[in-house]
């Protein structure tokens, strides 16, 4: 392989140590290596940059390596030297030279020769709202998750509130569920108070559905995921509201996003938070495309065609 770095160096990442290999010298002959390896305590981090630095390092890549690559990448990110981030698929070794050291120096030897295509590594300010994002979407899930579990047991406890109203996490929904947790007798004059809107039309059936067999395990049960998902709801609104402090410095990349017919403001911010706001990143629309995942693929071997593996959000 033809050099291009007369001076690099290859990390290979650990949960508790980082090998860290740097290759130096002329172009034209075979590098000498110099091998030290660290800890992932930030001093030993620190001490790693200032190394690096030392040995006036022009050029340094790791591979991702699940989330243990990250609190290196925030200390070194802030070094002399370019930082790359390789994909692990990419820079996969020979078979049978599997230690740390070889694949530090293996990762060198790569980017000495100009063969890791860093990947996107967005600042610092979009790694914080992605992570929010990223969040929203889980609790999203969970409070979903316990929803459904409410349901069940309203089911096994043969209330047929569902029938009648088709939200039961709405204004009336939820004064019936409080009233039935209560152990409260739900008679049609008590309906007349707790629903509002069309619902009101439909009380003498829904009196009807209320006739149950709740016992008291069964509102013990409601009782724990409703609690539970109260405090899903009140942490949502508290992301929501750190992701608009968030996204204040990206309110005309906002009106620009929220312009295209379809997406919204919460739209906007997943999109600012998985591809960043300087667009100059990606060289072609080709690329982002790809990035984002909805480019098709081509994986062909003996004239079949193999399907592609969308990218998880986990692995960027």
């Amino acid at each position: 392989m033809d050099a291009i770095l007369e001076c690099c160096a290859g990390l290979d990442v650990h949960q508790e140590t980082v090998v860290a290999c740097i290759l130096f010298g002329s172009l034209e002959s075979k590098p000498k290596k110099t091998i030290r390896t660290f800890s992932t305590t930030t001093s030993d981090l620190l001490a790693l940059t200032d190394w690096l630095e030392e040995e006036k390092c022009s050029h340094v890549a790791m591979e991702s390596t699940g989330v243990y690559w990250k609190p290196v990448w925030n200390i070194l990110e802030a070094g002399s030297f370019q930082l790359s981030l390789a994909n692990a698929q990419r820079i996969k070794n020979l078979p049978g030279r599997k230690t740390d050291v070889k694949d530090a120096e293996w990762i060198a030897q790569l980017l000495r020769s100009g063969l890791i295509e860093g990947s996107f590594v967005p600042p610092a300010e979009i790694r914080d709202l992605r992570d929010l994002t990223r969040y929203r979407k889980k609790l999203l899930q969970d409070a979903t998750q316990e929803k459904n579990r409410i349901h069940k047991i309203l089911q096994d406890a043969n209330i047929k509130i569902t029938t009648y109203i088709s939200d039961i996490f709405g204004v009336s929904g939820r004064n019936i569920m409080e009233s039935l947790m209560d152990g409260e007798v739900i008679t049609v004059e008590k309906l007349n108070q707790m629903v509002k809107g069309k619902v009101k039309s439909k009380i003498p059936g829904l009196a009807d559905a209320l006739n149950h067999r709740l016992r008291s395990h069964h509102r013990d049960m409601i009782r724990y995921s409703w609690s539970h998902l109260k405090f899903l709801e009140q942490s949502l609104i508290n992301v929501e509201q750190k992701i608009s402090e968030c996204m204040a410095p990206y309110q005309q990349e906002v009106e620009l996003l929220t312009s295209i017919p379809g997406i919204n403001q919460t739209s906007s911010a997943i999109m600012i938070a998985e591809l960043g706001a300087d667009m100059s990143v990606f060289p072609t629309d080709s690329q982002l495309s790809s990035w984002a995942g909805v480019s098709p693929g081509n994986n062909e071997s003996a004239g079949k065609k193999k399907e592609g593996v969308f990218p998880q959000e986990t692995k960027r």
